[in-house]
């Protein structure tokens, strides 16, 4: 008997939480799980080199179907040899869907139960995504876990709204896997149903039904209330599948992280890291720093003491806050490396946690120092 290119081992479960430690084993290697995925929108974690993503811990990378459709095009890149060959990345890579731009470029498209008529962000060309388009330019970028065309209600829409969302996600995640083509890429269904608990275990039934390898959970980190996510979550976590991955998408701040992990969740993604980091916040032991201020001209301590990524050991912050201010792109990519380091830094801790015993009272302790985030889930 062949064996599967894919499998989920759950190692261990929290009693107390159902938090879960696992190993999914891909075609490009394994991941330990709970996982944080950087985001390399365009093959590329913006201001890193793939070696020093992987040093910082990462063991998986996100690619973005829709801009690299946009340029340099997929047909390009299966010319290449596919998107690991590309862009020198030899662990897993997952692709999204280009449904959340459906969703974040909603001025450009127009959306149709066949498909979505889009003009690019680029130049303006007009283009139709059907979901058996979607799967054709997935397969030939040849990521490891692929997701499904799906439409993303927005924060605030109406059950109405919400419900032929959902309906039509639904259909197009059939359409999807009578199009999907390869058995070396797994496809993941995506729960939707906006903040509507109905529709999310309606969404979750159905969408289990083609969730061979892993389960994707979309539609939340979308500017609701972080409580209101966790609400969805608590209301999913009973219903899931629990012999595959379960991944939350856009959530990356280190409390939605642990939030997602006490509830069940496995795999988790942001361009949070990234994008802060070249704005000149800094992720730490003891929260946020924004090494741009004044307060920092002078100070000639490390970022986190407690880090020892490249940067920390090496600069410090008043250093860090002369290369932000001068525009230096050195100062994003110290940053960046350290952020994403520090989020794999807390997965892991939370892995450790959860096999040893004590995931209460390590995230008790990481909160006591960094603190309590409010505002909208990301």
């Amino acid at each position: 008997m062949k064996t599967p290119p894919f499998s989920f081992e759950v190692i261990k479960t929290d009693p107390a939480t159902g938090a879960r430690a696992g190993i999914f084993h891909t075609p490009h290697g394994d991941i330990e799980t709970p996982v944080y995925m950087p985001v390399g929108t365009q093959a590329t974690v913006k201001g890193l080199l793939p070696r020093d993503v992987e040093e910082a811990g990462a063991q998986i990378v996100l690619a973005n179907t829709y801009h690299l459709y946009m340029r340099p095009g997929h047909r390009l890149v299966e010319a290449a040899g596919g998107l690991h060959k590309f862009m020198n990345w030899q662990r897993p890579i997952l692709t999204d869907s280009g449904g959340f731009q459906v969703f974040s470029l909603a001025k450009l498209n127009d959306i149709t139960d066949e498909g979505v008529h889009f003009r690019s962000h680029i130049d303006g060309s007009r283009h139709f995504f059907t979901p058996e388009l979607v799967m054709e330019i997935e397969n030939a970028l040849g990521a490891d876990i692929i997701m499904q065309f799906d439409e993303c209600s927005e924060y605030g829409a109406d059950h109405a709204y919400a419900k032929r969302a959902l309906e039509r996600t639904q259909r197009w995640l059939e359409r999807c896997a009578a199009a999907h083509r390869r058995e070396d890429q797994a496809l993941f269904p995506i729960v939707q149903g906006n903040l509507y608990k109905d529709l999310r275990l309606e969404s979750a039934a159905f969408a289990s039904q083609y969730a061979k390898y892993g389960l994707g959970i979309g539609g939340l980190s979308v500017g609701e209330p972080k409580p209101l996510m966790y609400e969805m979550l608590d209301a999913l976590q009973p219903v899931l599948p629990e012999k595959i991955p379960r991944y939350l998408m856009g959530v990356g701040s280190p409390d939605c992280l642990i939030e997602g992990v006490l509830r069940g969740i496995d795999m988790f993604d942001c361009v949070l890291a990234t994008r802060i980091a070249r704005n000149g916040t800094a992720l730490t032991s003891r929260g946020k720093v924004v090494v741009r201020n004044a307060v920092y001209k002078e100070d000639f301590t490390p970022l986190d003491e407690e880090c020892g990524c490249y940067c920390c050991k090496h600069y410090t912050k008043a250093y860090l806050r002369h290369l932000i201010n001068a525009g230096e792109m050195l100062g994003a990519t110290l940053l960046s490396l350290h952020n994403i380091t520090f989020l794999a830094r807390l997965m892991k801790g939370l892995r450790e946690a959860i096999l040893h015993g004590g995931l209460r009272e390590f995230c008790e302790e990481f909160y006591a120092k960094y603190g309590r985030e409010g505002g909208a889930a990301v």
